[in-house]
């Protein structure tokens, strides 16, 4: 498969570089990538716990992401694979601004660890330790937490049935669904369950059914939660236009308000997903979410590749 390459020789170990460059197939390979990035399409490979993203960047060329691309690089045998697409653009009040696309090539406002991933690449790239991002959903404030941790401030939690959106004036708190969910905005519909053993749940089953609720006109991302020890709690994520994810950092924030809504938990949580642990508090100037993220490859999605999909 042609659509993405190797990363940089900066990125590579000493020792792999050494040998590249002692057969002589090595500068002909970096002049070949170079060429490609120069008629291709770069993109970047990230994950936040596992919630993998392709991400590119549309600061210094204008570039056109339609649903089309978005289900196309989706693809993770064909394309490159994500659960969500962002794209980083050079405009707002902020940093940067971020679009994010999910899998099947509808938009969403928010993605939590996709803003935790970009803003640790923005931190690292300027020196800085803290930063202003704008998005659909908002302006979120980011910065460094100490020990390779990203912090990302997600904004107020939206409670009112019309703010989430739901179809009707209703109680968030406890839906009119059997399971009795609590529905929370955060940017992004959610519709969270607190049940007795979350690992029990069928989510392949579970989640779909309640994505396309007739309550959430929007559909919505679905959890199903434990609480597994004081302010500790397990969650798994259906996640809206995309499916069982490992992490979803909008999914955890919007668990712990509920959580804490409910009296179940405190306001500073602890969330542990399958692909690891979040932390999130809610405060008074917003939903904190802090945790690890990777930079995994950057690549180059070539012009036949780009053809094809139109």
């Amino acid at each position: 498969m042609k659509s993405c390459d190797l990363p940089a020789t900066s990125r590579q170990p000493a020792a792999a570089q050494q040998i590249r460059l002692e057969n002589g197939a090595f500068g002909a390979y970096i002049a070949a990538m170079d060429s490609r990035a120069h008629n291709g399409l770069p993109f970047m490979k990230m994950h936040g716990l596992g919630n993998d993203f392709v991400v590119l960047d549309g600061r210094a060329r204008t570039m056109a992401v339609t649903p089309a691309l978005a289900v196309a690089l989706a693809d993770r045998h064909r394309g490159v694979g994500f659960d969500q697409l962002a794209l980083i653009e050079s405009r707002g009040a902020g940093d940067a601004h971020l679009t994010f696309y999910n899998a099947d090539g509808s938009t969403s406002a928010a993605c939590g660890n996709a803003t935790r991933c970009i803003a640790r690449f923005l931190m690292d790239e300027t020196g800085r330790d803290a930063l202003v991002l704008t998005t659909d959903r908002g302006t979120l404030a980011a910065r460094d937490a100490g020990g390779g941790l990203t912090a990302v401030n997600m904004g107020p939690p939206q409670l009112r049935w019309d703010e989430i959106p739901l179809a009707r004036e209703m109680d968030t708190l406890e839906l009119p669904i059997d399971g009795a969910p609590t529905a929370t905005g955060m940017g992004n519909p959610h519709c969270t369950f607190f049940v007795e053993d979350a690992e029990a749940v069928d989510l392949a089953t579970f989640g779909p059914v309640h994505e396309h609720h007739p309550l959430y006109p929007q559909r919505t991302n679905v959890q199903v939660a434990s609480l597994i020890g004081p302010d500790l709690l397990r969650m798994r994520v259906w996640e809206r236009g995309v499916g069982v994810t490992l992490a979803s950092g909008s999914s955890s924030c919007a668990t712990a308000v509920a959580a804490a809504r409910r009296g179940l938990t405190g306001r500073s949580v602890t969330i542990t997903l399958d692909g690891g642990d979040l932390r999130v508090e809610w405060r008074d100037d917003g939903v904190w979410m802090t945790g690890a993220t990777a930079h995994v490859f950057d690549g180059v999605l070539t012009e036949d590749w780009l053809e094809r999909v139109g």
